[in-house]
C-alpha cells in the first residue's frame, strides 16, 4: 500500500514528497509550504479543465464512430470532410503569422543534426545520450555493419587490421568529401600543423598543402606545429581530427590519426513518457531523480561492464585553441529537452483534495520545470541552457485547445514558480490525426514558446486506425506506409512549420530509426530526413547519432529549407484519406495469419518486458528476429491493428487467441537467455503479462484513442502490488 503523507491539501506519496522536499527544494529560493500550495492551487484550477478536455475528445470519437457506421457503406470524402468540420474535429485556419519564441539555445534553432530520445528511468542510459554529444566516428563504423565483414573485415575478439583499414579508409573518404584539400586527398596525408593561422596538411610527405576552404579549421588542441586535435567545422557542425602517433590505433597511421570525433547528438529528448514504466510515487521519483541530476549536472551511474565496474558521468565542456587567439568552448554534452507525460493519465503518486489521482501532466510540469530550475540558477557544476530556457516536449495533444491548455498549464507553472514569461519552451509531437489536420492552429496556440514539431509513424497510425475503427478493415501495416496520407502527412508538418517561421529559430523533426544493428540501412535511409528539410530527426543509440551526423554534412537543412518554403503545402485531402484495404477479399489466410503472428509477437515481445519488469523500451525481437527498438507507440499500433481486423471480421477472436498462445513461446524462447524472465507459458491463464497483451486487443476498441497506458499501468500496478 502506498505511504500518504499531507501537503497542503494534497496526499503525496511519502517517497516522492521526501524527494521534493529534501533534494529538489533546499537549494531553490521556494520553501516548502509555499510550493505545495501553489502545486494544489494548480491542480484545482487546471485538473477540471483537463478533464473536460477529455470528455471532449471521446465526444467528438463516438460522434465519428455514428457517422462512419451509418456511411461506411455509401462513403463520401467530401460529405466526411464537411463532417469533420461540423463536428469541431477540423478548424478554420486563421491568418498567416510567425514564431515568435526567444531565448533559443543555438542547438535548437541554429544547429541541424541527430536527436536521441532515451528513458529518463536508466540513469546509464540517460547519461550514455547526453553524453552523445560527441561520438568516435572510428567506433561507429568498427562496431557496426555500415562496415561490411567481407574480404576478411570480420568482427573479431581481438581488433582486425583489415576491418580498422575499412574504417579509416571510410573515414578518410569522408574528410575529402566535406573538407577537400586544395590538392591532394586527406587518404596521403602524412601530417598536420597549425601553420600562420590555418591548417596546413602535409601530403606524402612533400610539401603542405591547406584545406580548399581555409575557414573550415576553427581550432586546436596541443602545439600548432604538432597539434593533439584539429577542430573543423561544416554547416554548424564540428569535427575533430584527433592526432596521437603513439596510440594503438595512431601509430598505424601515417599521419598520426587515432580518430575522427563527430558532433552528433545535439539534442536528446530525455523521456518521461512512453519509453518508461512509471505508475506510482515511487516510479515517478527514480525519473525525477535522474532529471534533477541530468539539471545539475552530477548524475553519476556505476555499472559492471566486461567484468569490470565502470562509473558514468556527465562529459565536460570540450576547449580549444582558437586559430585567432583566445579560447573555443564548445558546449561537452547534448542539449536537453525533457518529455512530459501527455494530458490522458493520472497517477496515484499524488492524490487531490477531492480524492482524485491528478492529471500526470499536470504532476510532470510542474516537478520538471523546479528541478531544471537547479540549471536556471547555475547550482551545479554544468549547464543545460545557456539562454534560461526549459524545453519541454508535449506528447499526444488532440487539436489547438489542447494545445492552449498546455500553454496555460505552463503560464501558471512560470508563475508559480516566478520564472520569467515563456522560460518554459514546448515542443509539439504531431502524432494525432487532429493535430496534424490542424497544425497550424495548435502552433498559433503555442506561438510564443514553440521550438520544436515532429512526425512520428507509430502513434500516427495507431490514431488513425482508431479513428477510423468503424469505417472498415485496414490495410496490412506495410502497404500502410505506401499510402498517400503518410507521404502529404510527412511533407505537411515541414510545410506548416516553415510557413510559421520556424527557419532559425525551432527543430522540425523526423521520426525514429527502430533498428539499431541495421546501421547500414539507416544510413541509406535517413539520408532523407535532412534533404526533406527536418533539422533533427530520432536514432536510437549515440552510434546512431554519429554514423547519422554525416547526414547533416552531406545536406544542408536550411539551404533545402529555403529552397522548399515556398512549395505549395501538401494537400490535406491526402492526409485525411483512410489507409483502408483496398480488397479486404483478396487477402490470403496465410497473409492474414502473417499479420496476425507479426502484430501478436511484436505485442508480447514488449508487454511481457513492461508489466513483469518495468521496461518501458528496449531492443525487442521480432518474428524475424530483427532487434527493435520499441515503446508504446509500437504497442498502439499493433493492438489497434488487430482490433480493427477483429472488428470487420478478418480474423475471429479464436483465431486471435490462438496466435497469441503460439507467439508466447515464441517469445519464451527468445527471452530463454534471460535469468530473470518468467515464462509466460507456464500459466498463460493467469500471467498478468499475457493477460494485458489480450486486453489491449480485445478491449482495444473501447481505449481512449487506442492508447495502452490505462491498461499497461493497471496491469503494471497489480503486478507490483502483489510482488510486496
Amino acid at each position: 500500500m502506498t505511504h500518504y503523507s499531507t501537503q497542503s491539501s494534497l496526499k503525496v506519496d511519502q517517497i516522492l514528497a521526501q524527494f521534493i522536499n529534501q533534494e529538489v527544494l533546499p537549494d531553490l529560493p521556494i520553501n516548502s509550504e509555499q510550493f505545495w500550495q501553489s502545486f494544489a492551487q494548480l491542480i484545482s484550477e487546471l485538473a477540471p479543465v483537463n478533464q473536460q478536455l477529455l470528455k471532449a475528445r471521446s465526444t467528438i470519437q463516438a460522434d465519428l464512430d455514428q457517422w462512419l457506421l451509418k456511411h461506411k457503406d455509401k462513403f463520401d470524402h467530401a460529405d466526411y470532410v464537411k463532417h469533420l468540420k461540423a463536428i469541431g474535429y477540423l478548424v478554420d485556419e486563421g491568418q498567416d503569422f510567425q514564431i515568435t519564441t526567444q531565448n533559443v539555445d543555438d542547438e535548437i534553432a541554429l544547429q541541424a543534426g541527430p536527436q536521441l530520445v532515451v528513458p529518463t528511468s536508466n540513469a546509464r542510459f540517460a547519461l550514455n545520450a547526453t553524453n552523445a554529444r560527441w561520438g568516435s566516428l572510428y567506433d561507429a563504423l568498427y562496431g557496426t555493419d555500415v562496415i561490411p565483414e567481407t574480404e576478411g573485415a570480420a568482427q573479431t575478439t581481438a581488433y582486425n587490421p583489415v576491418r580498422g583499414q575499412r574504417v579509416i579508409d571510410y573515414a578518410r573518404d569522408f574528410l575529402d568529401q566535406h573538407f577537400p584539400l586544395a590538392q591532394g586527398s586527406h587518404h596521403d596525408a602524412t601530417g598536420y600543423q597549425i601553420n600562420q593561422q590555418q591548417l596546413m596538411v602535409e601530403v606524402n610527405k612533400q610539401a603542405a598543402v591547406g584545406l580548399k576552404d581555409p575557414s573550415q579549421c576553427v581550432g586546436y588542441s596541443g602545439e600548432a606545429t604538432r597539434p593533439s586535435a584539429v577542430l573543423l567545422k561544416h554547416n554548424d557542425l564540428h569535427v575533430v581530427i584527433e592526432i596521437d602517433p603513439t596510440s594503438a590505433i595512431g601509430q598505424t597511421d601515417k599521419a598520426g590519426i587515432k580518430d575522427l570525433t563527430l558532433e552528433a547528438a545535439v539534442t536528446t529528448i530525455q523521456d518521461f513518457e512512453d519509453s518508461v514504466a512509471a505508475v506510482d510515487g515511487d516510479d515517478k521519483v527514480g525519473v525525477y531523480r535522474n532529471w534533477l541530476g541530468l539539471m545539475r549536472g552530477d548524475l553519476t551511474e556505476t555499472f559492471e561492464k566486461a567484468g569490470k565496474t565502470m562509473t558514468r558521468v556527465a562529459a565536460d565542456d570540450r576547449t580549444f585553441t582558437a586559430l585567432h587567439g583566445g579560447n573555443i568552448t564548445l558546449h561537452g554534452r547534448s542539449l536537453l529537452f525533457c518529455r512530459n507525460v501527455g494530458h490522458l493519465m493520472t497517477n496515484p503518486a499524488i492524490i487531490d483534495a477531492e480524492g482524485n489521482e491528478v492529471p500526470e501532466g499536470i504532476m510532470d510540469a510542474m516537478i520538471s520545470v523546479l528541478i531544471a530550475m537547479h540549471d536556471l540558477n547555475g547550482l551545479g557544476p554544468l549547464r543545460n541552457s545557456r539562454t534560461g530556457s526549459v524545453y519541454i516536449v508535449k506528447p499526444k495533444m488532440h487539436g489547438p485547445e489542447e494545445a492552449a491548455f498546455a500553454n496555460t498549464l505552463f503560464n501558471r507553472v512560470e508563475d508559480l514558480l516566478g520564472l520569467p514569461r515563456h522560460s518554459i519552451k514546448i515542443g509539439v509531437m504531431d502524432e494525432e490525426r487532429r493535430t496534424t489536420v490542424n497544425l497550424k492552429e495548435c502552433i498559433r496556440q503555442v506561438k510564443h514558446r514553440i521550438v520544436f514539431i515532429n512526425t512520428g509513424f507509430l502513434d500516427r497510425t495507431g490514431d488513425e486506425i482508431h479513428t477510423s475503427m468503424h469505417l472498415g478493415p485496414m490495410a496490412p501495416k506495410a502497404d500502410i506506409k505506401t499510402m498517400p496520407w503518410i507521404n502529404a502527412y510527412e511533407n505537411w508538418n515541414v510545410d506548416i512549420g516553415l510557413a510559421c517561421g520556424f527557419a532559425g529559430k525551432a527543430q522540425i523533426g523526423k521520426g525514429m530509426w527502430a533498428m539499431p544493428d541495421e546501421m547500414a540501412k539507416m544510413m541509406t535511409s535517413k539520408a532523407d530526413h535532412p534533404k526533406s528539410g527536418a533539422n533533427c530527426a530520432w536514432v536510437p543509440s549515440p552510434n546512431g547519432a554519429t554514423l547519422h551526423a554525416m547526414h547533416y554534412h552531406q545536406t544542408n537543412v536550411f539551404d533545402v529549407q529555403a529552397q522548399i518554403k515556398d512549395r505549395p503545402l501538401a494537400d490535406i485531402n491526402d492526409i485525411l484519406s483512410i489507409p483502408l484495404c483496398t480488397d479486404p477479399a483478396a487477402l490470403t489466410a496465410e497473409q492474414i495469419q502473417h499479420e496476425l503472428d507479426n502484430n501478436a509477437q511484436g505485442i508480447l515481445g514488449y508487454v511481457v518486458r513492461w508489466i513483469d519488469h518495468g521496461v518501458g523500451c528496449s531492443k525487442v525481437p521480432d518474428i524475424n528476429h530483427v532487434g527493435l527498438m520499441e515503446d508504446r507507440a509500437t504497442l498502439r499500433i499493433s493492438s489497434q491493428h488487430i482490433c480493427n481486423w477483429l472488428e470487420h471480421g478478418l480474423c475471429s477472436e479464436q483465431q486471435v487467441k490462438d496466435t497469441f498462445t503460439r507467439m508466447a513461446k515464441v517469445v519464451d524462447q527468445q527471452n530463454a537467455a534471460d535469468a530473470n524472465y518468467q515464462n509466460m507459458t507456464d500459466d498463460l491463464h493467469n500471467n498478468t503479462a499475457f493477460q494485458a497483451a489480450l486486453d489491449l486487443v480485445f478491449k482495444g476498441k473501447e481505449q481512449p484513442s487506442g492508447y495502452t497506458e490505462p491498461l499497461l499501468h493497471a496491469y503494471r500496478l497489480k503486478l507490483k502490488q502483489q510482488s510486496k
